[in-house]
């Protein structure tokens, strides 16, 4: 079976391809299946086994999200990234998500990427930056919890 980046690019986003691809109307790699979780390959992988793991109940984003499924999500998370080394025999992986569009959310159902990584494989991290003297402290205080 060969998917086609036309077949998603195509599709109408009325409604969420992601919830297609679960019902069986869009047709995917699936690596994994369980009555909570799908994970599938990534049809433009970062690198060879990118694999998406998502819920099969829709939910937009992280918040949205309650904290019984994202367990349940997070244990097949750990599960296909000791697949991916096992099977890939690769180093290790990123864990990503893409939180919204503005942090490059595509399609607006959760979903995690876990990207398969090799010593020297051209995939750069983030850049980091620094604080300014007192920057850290007023961060802090926005954001600190209890």
């Amino acid at each position: 079976m060969k998917i086609e980046n036309s077949l998603i690019e195509n599709y109408n986003y009325m409604s969420c391809i992601f919830c297609e691809i679960i019902k069986g109307n869009v047709p995917c790699y699936k690596v994994y299946e369980d009555e909570t979780c799908l994970a599938f390959l990534d049809i433009r992988p970062a690198s060879q086994g990118h694999t998406l793991v998502l819920p099969k109940e829709h939910w937009e984003n992280f918040e949205a999200i309650d904290n019984e499924t994202l367990s349940k999500v997070m244990v097949v998370v750990k599960k296909i990234g000791q697949a991916i080394k096992a099977g890939l025999g690769v180093e290790g992986y990123n864990i990503v998500v893409n939180n919204n569009a503005v942090a490059g959310q595509i399609v607006p159902h959760l979903h995690f990427h876990i990207i398969p990584r090799k010593s020297g494989d051209g995939l750069e991290p983030w850049p980091q930056g620094e604080y300014k003297t007192g920057e850290a402290e007023e961060i802090l205080e926005k954001i600190k919890i209890g």
